[in-house]
């Protein structure tokens, strides 16, 4: 399975906020929108990611008054990416050597999607459940 047959799945839904926006508007988007990372966008360029790992060092690290400043102090500005037709194995891979659960996917300089662990591990779940039902059927037929 690759990465664009998860995005046909879940979309192509990017969801964003610019580098000043303040920390605590970044949080209260991730709490209401149930998310662990917003991409931190600059019109159409990708400028860093913002996930929960990030808000917890910052946090630990500066304390509270961390919250009134813009996102841009706190982004992870070194951001890996994926493409469409990179693999399910490789993403797992690229994961877990990174220590990310997040990869925005790129076609060339274009931002087209957003790749979570989540929607690895329920793409691999899936093709599991097929393979299973597959042999099932077979073995009924033999």
């Amino acid at each position: 399975m690759t990465v664009r047959a998860i995005l046909n799945s879940k979309g192509h839904q990017i969801l964003g906020v610019e580098p000043d926006a303040k920390l605590a508007a970044a949080i209260k988007l991730l709490s209401e929108r149930r998310i662990g990372a917003v991409l931190v966008m600059q019109g159409q360029h990708l400028e860093g990611i913002l996930s929960e790992r990030d808000i917890v060092r910052v946090l630990g690290e500066r304390g509270a008054a961390v919250l009134d400043e813009p996102v841009s102090t706190v982004m992870t500005r070194k951001v890996v990416t994926c493409k469409e037709t990179d693999t399910v194995a490789y993403l797992m891979e690229t994961m877990t050597a990174g220590k990310f659960r997040h990869l925005p996917v790129v076609d060339g300089d274009r931002l087209i999607g957003l790749i979570s662990i989540g929607d690895v591990v329920k793409s691999r779940v899936e093709e599991y459940e097929r393979e299973q039902q597959a042999l099932h059927d077979y073995i009924k037929t033999a």
